[in-house]
């Protein structure tokens, strides 16, 4: 049948016919459009539309300093991870470079060092001085058995963000609060002498279970080594826990349940229900996009120790950009890697985009960290947030860790029961069961590596 012949068997077409079939013709046209590819490109996934932002001014100059284009492509952190996974283990093609998300990441690493699906990087960052450049801390979750497989996107320090307006109007003085005891003692009085408060000290609960990792970072042991052995029941994190769980249960609670990223969460942050929050740098974006409501109220400050001389901040997230072993492409996507990771531009625009601070100490001088920000009463909150980086705890880029977290979480609230059933209050009371829980998480974790035919190589 020629063209002509369809012409004339089609004149006698209804109309919603014609409609649906010039619709399909443009969907068809605009798919193969944006599925166009360069098969000479350097390609990169990302999972974030503000990083795909961020590169994209990038990528005509990265493409002409390199000599090879870059093509990026926008998916979903379960995509990239499936994908990923599927190139690491069955040799189905993946990006040359791939940006990873820490929750993903340690999927990569269940295996020996010689099968891990990331180019070892650590001979190159330590020959070009990426090494000394780029915050020590931000690389741990990149690292497995002391070989690096990530460039790290962020730092990701965690602050304390507080309602100013509630503080200040109460006359209380935080400057010289140096715990978590002095903090509570100070902010006491905003609770009033109530049994039923309208506010409480904190929005933490122990059932948010990334934030109670935030705490046992802070002050404990972590959840592995630099080795990937389990941590976890240690006298550290079992005194951390039950503090922590003190600050949930009993008459004298300090605690409130506030989600994260719920619009219930949000509308008591804006009623002053929960008056203090642990605020990694992104949060402080997502709190000026979607409650606006309390800016110019709030402020900042390091956290309180769990001990006097205590470490005063921990972290939450974090990203890294990794190439593909298998990429036939090596050598460029090494350097399409460094000009984003370490350009001055995307830093900038990054902290001014998203309110994170980038992990290349070099580029800490930039005059825009200092910059007063109006949502926290002018402070300069980047400077602030940059002057904790180096302290960042160090974290273990183990593939148990997300479950050791999730059986962590699981003893929290184990521990909150035993403390309500047995009117157990206060943490040093609680401190011995809070340790056989831990005991019982860590022979959990143990049980499930040694599962793994190559456990032998992390334990």
């Amino acid at each position: 049948m020629n063209f002509a012949t369809l012409i004339m068997a089609a004149r006698g077409m209804p109309l919603g016919l014609w409609v649906m079939v010039l619709l399909m013709l443009c969907s068809v046209t605009v798919l193969f459009s944006g599925q166009r590819t360069n098969e000479d490109a350097v390609r990169l996934w990302v999972f974030s539309p503000t990083h795909r932002d961020l590169y994209n001014p990038m990528l005509d100059r990265a493409g002409a300093e390199v000599g090879v284009p870059l093509d990026m492509r926008l998916m979903s952190i379960l995509a990239i991870e499936r994908r990923m996974m599927s190139g690491f283990f069955s040799g189905l093609p993946t990006a040359d470079l791939i940006e990873c998300e820490r929750a993903i990441v340690g999927r990569a690493f269940v295996g020996p060092l010689e099968a891990v699906g990331f180019l070892d990087l650590t001979d190159r960052l330590r020959e070009e001085g990426l090494l000394d450049q780029i915050n020590a801390p931000s690389f741990g979750p990149w690292t497995s058995r002391g070989r690096i497989f990530g460039i790290p996107h962020d730092v990701h320090p965690v602050m304390l963000a507080y309602r100013a307006d509630l503080v200040e109007q109460a006359g209380i003085d935080l400057s010289d609060v140096e715990t978590w005891q002095d903090f509570f003692r100070a902010m006491r009085p905003l609770m009033g002498e109530s049994t039923n408060p309208q506010r409480y000290i904190l929005g933490f609960w122990y059932t948010h279970l990334d934030n109670v990792e935030v705490l046992l970072l802070q002050g404990g042991d972590g959840l592995f080594d630099d080795q990937d052995r389990p941590t976890i029941a240690t006298q550290s994190n079992a005194h951390i826990l039950a503090e922590i769980v003190s600050w949930c249960v009993g008459p004298n609670r300090v605690a409130a349940d506030i989600e994260d990223f719920s619009g219930t969460g949000h509308q008591q942050r804006i009623d002053g229900y929960g008056i203090a929050y642990l605020a990694p740098d992104w949060m402080c974006s997502i709190w000026k996009e979607q409650i606006p409501q309390i800016g110019g109220k709030m402020k900042i400050m390091p956290l309180p120790a769990f001990h006097p001389g205590g470490r005063r901040t921990s972290v939450r997230g974090g990203t890294m950009l990794g190439i593909a072993r298998d990429s036939h492409q090596i050598e460029e996507a090494w350097k399409h890697a460094k000009l984003l990771y370490t350009s001055p531009q995307v830093a900038r625009q990054m902290y001014q985009l998203t309110d994170i601070i980038t992990p290349v100490s070099s580029l800490w001088n930039d005059p825009v960290f200092d910059e007063p920000d109006p949502f926290f009463m002018d402070q300069p909150k980047g400077r602030m947030y940059i002057d904790q980086a180096p302290h960042v705890p160090a974290r273990s880029s183990s593939p148990y860790n997300r479950q050791a977290v999730v059986l962590l979480r699981d003893a929290a609230v184990s521990l909150a029961e035993h403390a309500r059933r047995t009117r157990t209050y206060d943490s040093q009371a609680l401190q011995p069961e809070a340790f056989r829980l831990l005991s019982d998480v860590e022979s959990k974790i143990l049980r499930v590596m040694e599962r793994n035919a190559f456990s032998g190589a992390v334990r």
